[in-house]
């Protein structure tokens, strides 16, 4: 058994899904495990992660809206301690994700045709996202 480990660096610019796949798909390929679990960990508690569909970008559009509309910045919430936005962002990321598992076959990422892998920005302003990916299992061996 094997295993690999880096963090990604995302910068996003507000609020938004952020397609991270290829770059995930690189630190695949860079441990050489053909045959595993990719495990995928954002270190925040404003941000998430998701598989989401990568053909038609209304999708990502009308996800944004509708967690807009189930947790406003208009509100009034006890913690508002960074801004308007803090306690919305914390909301829709414990509604989410904040780690996702996706099998490795083959030496690539088993995700469907139109699955892309997204940081999902629940803050309004530019953030730096760290998202840990940790890829484990077997690496193909010459005999």
């Amino acid at each position: 058994m094997h295993q690999h480990a880096q963090t990604l660096a995302i910068r996003t610019p507000g609020s938004g899904l952020f397609d991270i796949t290829s770059k995930v798909e690189a630190v695949v390929s860079q441990s050489a495990i053909t045959n595993g679990l990719a495990t995928l960990f954002i270190r925040h508690t404003s941000a998430s992660l998701t598989i989401q569909e990568n053909a038609d970008s209304d999708v990502l559009v009308d996800l944004k809206n509708f967690f807009e509309r189930i947790a406003p910045f208009t509100d009034t919430y006890q913690h508002a301690t960074e801004g308007p936005d803090d306690m919305p962002a914390h909301i829709k990321s414990a509604l989410t994700a904040t780690s996702l598992s996706i099998p490795i076959s083959a030496g690539r990422m088993a995700l469907g045709t139109w699955q892309g892998i997204y940081v999902f920005e629940h803050r309004t302003r530019a953030h730096d996202r760290d998202v840990v990916v940790h890829v484990m299992g077997e690496k193909w061996q010459r005999r």
